[in-house]
């Protein structure tokens, strides 16, 4: 196969299928009880120097829980999948948790603005990067969940992006027609939230899955946060709902409102208030140490943080606003 061009950013994970099976053929099949408390999960299996992914997209349906819990452990020198990651890349900024990163929409929190935190962090020259789309990582993990060493994309070429990624133009044999060959992303420890879990790890989540299957076929460990627990006999009456298999998970963490302060679907909304305190805070740097000593170093885990927060009774709120109830509770 015939390469016409290549990026030149470099690659932090090895795209090659073959010994990332080695790995994969060794991790244990076992229906075992994989319960365990977030903390102790994030001491078993995020570790300094690992290349880290994190499921949901934008601020829905991510693992802040897990990402508070990183900080708090001081994890560093690690690689990221910037994957439309906002919220919790923020957070892991704040942090100089890792110092190489795909990046594909990051820095920007959608329509709240821009974090001046993440900002400054990716202009220090502290972290390494190579350039993506979002659709591009997403084919990338996609390559690596079906184990081959890149997937085709006619995207990115032409562009500034395909000229600092590491990705390559070739030649079709069959067609000679130019593609992007986007290389095989194998996290070494991916976080996802769902919505249920069994103590086994089988996964439901409801709404768009966005790359959250690929990515768990695709990482070498997978850490799941839950927003509640089911009875395996639950999962096996409509073993069509499991979207993300047991085999595939290394831990089950029940974490109640675990995505707060963005949005779970179907559970509650964001709280934009205090995501735009967040933002506020980040533009003073000592009442933003202030800020991340009260909201994360301090607390004990993600159920002080919420206490601190407005407790229960913001929960409440939120989970009327998902549903849209806050409207008629308003009319009537």
């Amino acid at each position: 196969m015939k390469v016409l061009e290549e990026g030149k950013g470099r690659l932090f994970t090895d795209p090659d299928p073959d010994k990332a099976r080695e790995f994969f053929r060794n991790k244990s099949r076992k229906l075992e009880n994989k319960l365990m408390p977030l903390k102790t999960a994030i001491e078993k299996f995020v570790h300094d120097g690992e290349y880290l992914a994190i499921g949901g997209f934008g601020a829905n349906r991510t693992p802040i829980a897990a990402c508070h819990e990183i900080l708090r452990q001081g994890r560093k020198h690690m690689g990221f999948a910037g994957h439309t990651s906002t919220h919790d890349f923020q957070i892991l900024c704040a942090g100089e948790v890792f110092d190489k990163c795909d990046i594909a929409y990051i820095i920007g929190l959608e329509a709240r603005g821009l974090s001046n935190c993440a900002r400054k962090y990716m202009q220090s020259g502290k972290v390494e990067i190579c350039e993506w789309t979002n659709y591009a990582l997403a084919a990338r993990l996609r390559a690596a969940a079906a184990g081959v060493p890149f997937a085709i994309t006619r995207n990115m070429m032409g562009t500034d992006t395909f000229t600092y990624s590491g990705g390559k133009v070739i030649e079709c044999p069959f067609t000679g027609k130019k593609f992007v060959a986007q290389p095989a992303l194998y996290p070494d420890i991916s976080i996802i939230h769902v919505h249920e879990a069994d103590i086994y790890g089988n996964c439901r989540i409801k709404g768009i899955m966005v790359a959250d299957d690929d990515l768990a076929r695709a990482s070498k460990r997978v850490i799941i946060t839950t927003e509640k627990l089911v009875p395996n006999e639950e999962i096996r009456r409509d073993p069509t709902a499991t979207r993300i298999p047991y085999y595939l998970v290394d831990a089950v963490c029940e974490v109640p409102f675990g995505g707060y302060p963005g949005t779970m679907a179907y559970e509650y909304f964001s709280d934009e208030p205090h995501l735009k305190e967040w933002l506020k805070a980040e533009e003073d740097p000592e009442k933003f140490k202030e800020f991340l000593k009260k909201n994360i170093f301090d607390c004990k885990d993600h159920y002080d943080y919420i206490e601190l927060n407005g407790g229960i009774h913001k929960m409440n709120e939120l989970r009327m606003k998902e549903h849209m109830l806050h409207r008629e509770v308003g009319n009537g």
